[in-house]
């Protein structure tokens, strides 16, 4: 918390830097969505999708990958550490290593991403045909933590490889990324092959794709049972127990750069 708090006044110094990287990290991550509004410009659904359910989609992701970001820091950088030997001076302080990373150059700039988000998820949930009870509510915020969570998990386990693959940032940013790139889309326009491997192999399905199904009061495409789309947080705390146990592992086996 120190080390993420010298951070944040670090940044607050220069305010007006702080301020346009915040709104242009906005501005950026809005193309994304203005490419989606494109498409529908000349199709009016997508997989039997509205623009608003896509909207739904690509909201809930990015605000969860954003979160994510913001929290496990810099730890998508472990390799270069590992290659320049700044990790074993992480070593020697009395803080778990992963603490550290997570804190180390904590970008508040980054949750521009999170925002933006979040706005669209403010102008696509109006539209949807939607009976927003107590429950589908408490559906939606536990799929946007558990999202998060999903994702932290899937940082760690990246950060995790490159133990043992040094030079491997850009497969970690494949699961991260492109996992989020996919989930703005609807499962329902890939194929069953695919679907299956973000379900049961990486379960990234239960980011967004699983709950907004019983939200939308649709059918998911593998005919799960329906108590499934209820276990995004079962699924992000396995994770979380499965990184975090990796993670042991990985640094019991770290030898330093120069062994």
């Amino acid at each position: 918390m120190l080390t993420a708090g010298m951070w944040m006044r670090s940044t607050m110094t220069y305010r007006l830097s702080f301020a346009l990287t915040f709104f242009g990290n906005i501005v950026l991550t809005s193309l994304d969505f203005v490419a989606i509004l494109i498409m529908f410009a000349h199709v009016e659904a997508l997989g039997g999708f509205s623009v608003a359910e896509v909207g739904l989609l690509y909201g809930t992701t990015s605000f969860s990958l954003s979160v994510a970001h913001v929290l496990t820091g810099e730890l998508h950088e472990v390799g270069s550490r590992i290659r320049d030997g700044s990790l074993d001076v992480m070593f020697v302080r009395p803080v778990p290593v992963l603490v550290q990373l997570a804190a180390d150059r904590f970008a508040l700039r980054r949750l521009g991403r999170a925002a933006q988000g979040l706005a669209v998820l403010g102008w696509s949930l109006p539209q949807l045909d939607v009976d927003w009870t107590p429950w589908r509510v408490a559906l939606l915020v536990t799929m946007l933590l558990s999202g998060a969570a999903i994702f932290m998990a899937i940082y760690v386990l990246g950060a995790v490889f490159q133990f043992y693959a040094q030079d491997a940032a850009e497969v970690q940013n494949s699961f991260t990324y492109g996992g989020s790139t996919l989930l703005q889309y609807p499962p329902t326009i890939f194929g069953r092959e695919l679907v299956q491997g973000v379900t049961f192999v990486v379960p990234l399905a239960f980011v967004n794709w699983i709950p907004t199904m019983r939200l939308l009061g649709r059918d998911d495409p593998l005919g799960l049972p329906g108590f499934v789309d209820f276990l995004s947080p079962a699924v992000a705390a396995a994770l979380l127990l499965v990184a975090g146990l990796a993670w042991r592992a990985a640094l019991g086996t770290y030898r330093s750069t120069g062994s």
